[in-house]
């Protein structure tokens, strides 16, 4: 196994702070606007997203976790039966603008998933996703993100690995990883 680093520490705060920016121009002062992460690891990057926003702003931004995992299509194909994250919703999406918040966006049926639980708690105005990472030419479904932190090209032999100090109380890092072992 080869790692790569496509982000490090300081290029990932640049990237947070740009995609901020852009939520910003498009939603103001966030008074119509709700950030919802999807657990489990896109609820870190909402945080760091919500915090920044929250400081930008002066003011308190409407932030959820969104549980998708019975949501998903493949939860019954596990060996293992599937352990369910916290959905924390406290307001409703009715009529609101949601931002989806995600790590990584592969296949696109996480996100898929994340729409199907999302409409537990009212129907929104319009929904954006937010990716941290977005792995290009690997989509099962037509789901695109509006804000992309980092667009990475890579094989299917390859994944990306987000370490984020709040998981792993390493140093954040995102990686590409190859997988070298030939069968």
């Amino acid at each position: 196994m080869s790692k790569r680093s496509i982000l490090d520490n300081e290029l990932l705060q640049i990237t947070l702070d740009r995609l901020c920016q852009q939520l910003i121009e498009n939603h103001d002062q966030f008074e119509e606007s709700v950030i919802l992460a999807i657990q489990p690891r896109g609820v870190i990057v909402g945080e760091r997203i919500k915090s920044i926003l929250e400081k930008s702003l002066k003011k308190k931004v409407s932030f959820g976790h969104l549980d998708v995992t019975f949501h998903r299509d493949d939860f019954r194909r596990k060996e293992a039966p599937l352990k369910a994250n916290a959905t924390i919703v406290p307001f409703i999406i009715e009529d609101k603008r949601v931002i989806l918040v995600d790590d990584v966006l592969y296949t696109g049926r996480t996100v898929r998933a994340a729409l199907d639980a999302m409409i537990a708690f009212g129907r929104p105005k319009d929904v954006e996703l937010l990716a941290l990472v977005d792995r290009k030419f690997g989509r099962d479904l037509p789901i695109e993100a509006q804000y992309v932190g980092k667009e990475v090209i890579c094989l299917e032999s390859e994944h990306v690995q987000v370490d984020l100090h709040e998981a792993n109380k390493g140093e954040d890092k995102i990686w590409l990883v190859t997988n070298n072992d030939k069968k």
